[in-house]
């Protein structure tokens, strides 16, 4: 567990001394739970973002895109159950007064409590089969209140190494209860009930009220998707490990609709899980053995859904949810049917038969994707200097998502001509490409900079390019050079960005 969070914090620190990511409002302390993206945080989102909407919605004959809004009526919340249901466990130390998700503490607890102690536990609670379930899991959620309040009093309880808070050691807490995760704003400027509305907790919702508009003004059949990449807000209290979960996400989430009598939905439920697999190992260069399915039990899964299951990622602080996959019937069109008193259904234009679709939900935190590709690309290596000097911190990221493809030098910076021809190099490639000019210091350490960023390639103008048109290209990951002619430079890197 130290090893991990030595690694998590070098992370965290590469994040922000190189402006991937900046602690939100830092200058005034920060707040919690917020995080701001610096100029490569910036570029890396942006490409992951086209990757995925390209992959996901572009190339695909049968998937349309929305945009819909952030604030949207009280209604649209209280129809989905967000109201009523969108709330976690929250717990309190009565002594530092920090607030966390009860299922986050006790989670964690069991995953840091050895085999022994594992077995001593069951052996005092062996009546207790909801508490030994959650042991050997080392999984809580979806448990009741009353269950977590259950398995906290027996950990808090125990004499040998008892529940404490993360944040004072203090074995001192309240008791569990929910917190509504949903972000009200009050619109006009008179406060009422009738000026209420909310931030949107998800952005499927945005997605099934606007069904019907999308079916009527494209010519999209059954079955279709549409797609949509959106802000997302949710009050709830994480745990850190920096943007894995904040109150403020960018989602990526498509709702397949289909005639549930004219397709098979585990059929379909296969092909989506195919889909996210190749996307994350081949378009994001994932390593495959860092990703695993996880079916959810039948506690967990949300009452509406046939089947959900997980695809995870093992971050320095373990296997988390990355991507989930629904399967939602037509719960949600249903829902807004009821309350809208609108009619959803669409008409099948062969049968002239009324169809209320089902549904399946391929979703993904876009800020869990940067995070993950930043892990996994993340390296130390070694080099000739020694010392501390001579470890090199490579960000091996896929070339389409390196936030700068190509970095530009002149071999020396006091030299006007080498600095001119290096700039006219830059000038055009940037017109193809986003690329960066660097004169700052020796040679060495602008590549070492260029590798601890992720960028692919290099191009040095010496004094030889004054004379023969070509320029060294050194590569990233292998470090070897070749000599490239100035005028096939946009078609050298082109071909390698394919």
């Amino acid at each position: 567990m130290a090893e991990r969070n030595e690694l998590m914090d070098k992370i965290v620190s590469l994040a922000k001394r190189r402006g991937f990511i900046y602690p939100g409002s830092e200058i005034y302390g920060g707040l919690a739970n917020t995080y701001d993206y610096g100029p490569l945080g910036t570029e890396l989102l942006r490409n992951i973002k086209d990757l995925w909407w390209k992959y996901f919605v572009q190339t695909r004959s049968d998937m349309v895109g929305l945009d819909s809004g952030i604030v949207s009526h009280a209604k649209v919340w209280q129809a989905s159950g967000h109201v009523a249901g969108f709330a976690d466990a929250m717990i309190d130390c009565k002594n530092c007064k920090a607030r966390m998700r009860a299922d986050h503490l006790l989670e964690n607890y069991i995953e840091t409590t050895d085999e022994q102690e594992r077995a001593e536990l069951v052996n005092q609670n062996l009546e207790n089969k909801m508490f030994i379930e959650a042991l050997s899991s080392g999984k809580v959620e979806g448990l009741s209140i009353e269950d977590l309040e259950t398995i906290r009093g027996i950990l808090s309880n125990q004499s040998k190494n008892p529940l404490r808070c993360p944040n004072c050691g203090k074995n001192d807490w309240t008791q569990i209860r929910k917190f509504n995760q949903l972000f009200p704003v009050q619109l006009g400027i008179v406060e009422g009930e009738g000026g209420m509305a909310y931030l949107r907790g998800e952005t499927a919702q945005g997605i099934f009220i606007n069904f019907k508009n999308v079916v009527d003004s494209t010519r999209v059949r059954l079955p279709f998707g549409i797609g949509q990449i959106g802000k997302a807000f949710r009050n709830e209290i994480t745990p850190g490990n920096s943007v894995f979960r904040t109150i403020e996400f960018e989602a990526g989430e498509i709702e397949y609709f289909f005639d549930p009598e004219a397709s098979n939905w585990e059929e379909l439920f296969e092909k989506w899980k195919s889909s996210m697999w190749e996307f994350a190992t081949k378009e994001l260069g994932i390593a495959a053995n860092k990703l695993r399915w996880r079916s959810h039990t039948d506690k967990e899964r949300s009452f509406y859904s046939s089947r959900t299951e997980d695809l995870e990622y093992e971050f320095p602080f373990g296997f988390k949810e990355l991507w989930g996959l629904a399967y939602r019937t037509d719960y949600d069109l249903t829902q807004h049917m009821n309350v809208s008193k609108k009619d959803l259904t669409i008409l099948d234009p062969y049968s002239n038969k009324k169809i209320l679709p089902h549904v399946i939900e391929p979703a993904v935190g876009i800020n869990r994707l940067l995070l993950m590709i930043v892990v996994d690309a993340y390296t130390e290596q070694g080099t000739s200097a020694g010392g501390d000097e001579g470890k090199r911190i490579v960000l091996n990221l896929h070339p389409k998502l390196a936030p700068y493809k190509v970095a530009v030098f002149p071999l020396l910076a006091n030299k006007e001509e080498l600095v001119d021809k290096a700039k006219g190099i830059y000038d055009e490639l940037k017109k193809n490409f986003m690329v960066t000019f660097d004169a700052r210091g020796n040679i060495g350490k602008r590549y070492l900079y260029q590798d601890e960023i992720g960028t692919p390639w290099c191009v040095t103008v010496d004094f030889e390019s004054l004379d023969d048109e070509m320029v060294t290209v050194r590569d990233r990951i292998t470090t070897t050079q070749e000599r490239v002619a100035i005028k096939d430079l946009a078609s050298y890197f082109s071909a390698k960005l394919q």
